[in-house]
C-alpha cells in the first residue's frame, strides 16, 4: 500500500537525519534490519516491483544523508559500494498459496 510504503520511507529518513553523524556500519546494520524486515513481511509473489523500488529509495535516502556529511556530494560510484555492501538486495520469500498450504486437487 502506498500509504504504508510512504509511511515507512519517512520513518527512514527521520532516522537517517537523527544519525546523520554516526558511523556508515552502524547505520548500515540498522538499514539492512530495516530492508530486509520489509522483504521479509512484503515479499510475496508478484510483489518483486514494489520490493525493488523500495530498496532503491532507501538507497537515495541514504545517500543523500551521506552526501550532507561533508562538503562534498557523495559520487554514485562510492555510494553504490557502501549501498551495495550494507542493503539486500529484493527477495520473495513465500511461496504461492498453493504451494505453501500443500493442496492437491
Amino acid at each position: 500500500m502506498r500509504k504504508r510504503l510512504q509511511a515507512k520511507l519517512g520513518a527512514v529518513k527521520a532516522e537517517l537525519r537523527r544519525r546523520l553523524h554516526d558511523r556508515v556500519p552502524a547505520v548500515g546494520k540498522l538499514l539492512r534490519a530495516v530492508v530486509a524486515g520489509h522483504f521479509r513481511y512484503y515479499g510475496v509473489p508478484t510483489n518483486y516491483a514494489a520490493l525493488a523500488l523500495f530498496r532503491s529509495q532507501v538507497e537515495r535516502l541514504w545517500r543523500r544523508a551521506l552526501s550532507r556529511r561533508s562538503q562534498h556530494p557523495m559520487r554514485w560510484e562510492r555510494a553504490r559500494r557502501i549501498l551495495n555492501r550494507w542493503l539486500p538486495k529484493p527477495r520473495i520469500y513465500h511461496p504461492y498459496p498453493l504451494r505453501r498450504l500443500g493442496v492437491i486437487t
